[in-house]
């Protein structure tokens, strides 16, 4: 090979690794802008970012709740569970109930929101009655009911991404078992785990670190 030949094939050479080199720095760069917009966009570390749709229902109470509209304004936080289940319903339900206490010993109103996935069985009067041994304080704890399965299994998805499914041959419905941190504008940003107690620790820390933000 000719000198001048073992110059081109260098040359050529030079320009692969450069351009190598300057993908490779693009990808970082843009990886890194994606870090810092995250990291600006929220005080805290989230998982989500899904804005809830439109749902109309009745709380315990039967007075109408429209969702996301009537909690404009404030954070709040919320599951799905159903009156005759006989597995998660229970311990997510107790949980909100501590979180509820929490809430208030740390003198912060926060709504919580629980909604039926089986609102052809569970009557505004049956939620109210599941809701009383766990001492929730109505005025800021609603358990919502009054629309059709096929619209909250809608909204469960489309809103929170959490399929609901009502099984065969049984009265149980297969639902998520998510607490849901929803901010001032209606969009869900964090999903926490609705059966673990520590989880509410983690809730009353981003809670106060998004109002300090405020």
């Amino acid at each position: 090979m000719t000198a001048c030949r073992k110059a081109v094939v260098h040359l050529e050479e030079r320009k692969v690794n450069w351009g190598i080199y300057m993908k490779r720095r693009t990808i970082w760069v843009l990886g890194l802008a994606v870090l810092l917009l995250t990291a600006c966009g929220s005080p805290i570390e989230t998982n989500m970012s899904r804005d809830v749709n439109s749902l109309e229902a009745v709380n315990q109470d039967g007075e109408k709740v429209i969702l996301p509209e009537d909690y404009s304004g404030e954070y709040w936080i919320a599951d799905f569970i159903f009156t005759s289940c006989e597995t998660v319903c229970p311990p997510m339900t107790g949980n909100m109930s501590r979180l509820q206490q929490e809430l208030d010993q740390e003198g912060m109103e926060v709504p919580l929101v629980s909604m039926s996935v089986d609102p052809d069985t569970d009557t505004p009067e049956k939620m109210k009655s599941f809701a009383e041994p766990y001492q929730p304080d109505f005025s800021h704890w609603n358990f919502l009911t009054g629309y059709s399965f096929q619209e909250v299994k809608e909204f469960s998805i489309k809103s929170f991404q959490s399929p609901v499914k009502q099984l065969e041959n049984s009265n149980q419905v297969a639902h998520g078992t998510s607490f849901y941190l929803v901010t001032p504008e209606g969009e869900v940003i964090k999903s926490y785990n609705g059966t673990e107690a520590g989880s509410v620790d983690q809730i009353i820390e981003d809670l106060q670190t998004l109002k300090q933000n405020q």
